[in-house]
């Protein structure tokens, strides 16, 4: 297990079947809780409300930009990272300090990203 990861409730928002149930299966035995996935933009805005921790989003979820649900996180300042095909360059302006995991991806580098995104446990 990630330590770091250990009990934060991550929320994944990804289309494509087989990448969701492999973010899933890895953040699980990283020791986080997942909230999700969601592959829909009117489920993942329904799950952007629960108690989450940090985000994961697909930048574009069946022709369906998430970026409204990037500023729902951000309003509400929630962690989270793009998985996206996009260069850094295609993004909009506002999203471009956002980080961002380029399909295809590396587990280990996906655990990583979110492990320094993570907010400090609060004692």
């Amino acid at each position: 297990m990630t330590e770091g990861l250990t009990g934060k409730r991550i929320l994944i928002i990804e289309d494509e079947y087989l990448i969701a149930t492999d973010l899933k299966r890895a953040l699980t035995d990283a020791g986080a809780i997942v909230v999700g996935p969601a592959g829909t933009m009117e489920a993942a805005q329904m799950l952007a409300e629960e108690d989450i921790d940090l985000a994961l989003l697909d930048v574009n979820l069946d022709g369906e930009h998430s970026y409204p649900l990037a500023n729902r996180l951000r309003d509400r300042s929630v962690p989270f990272a793009f998985l996206t095909g996009y260069d850094e360059w295609a993004l909009p302006p506002a999203y471009r300090e956002v980080p961002r995991l380029g399909k295809p991806f590396a587990m280990a580098q996906l655990i990583n990203e979110l492990t320094a995104l993570s907010p400090a446990d609060q004692t």
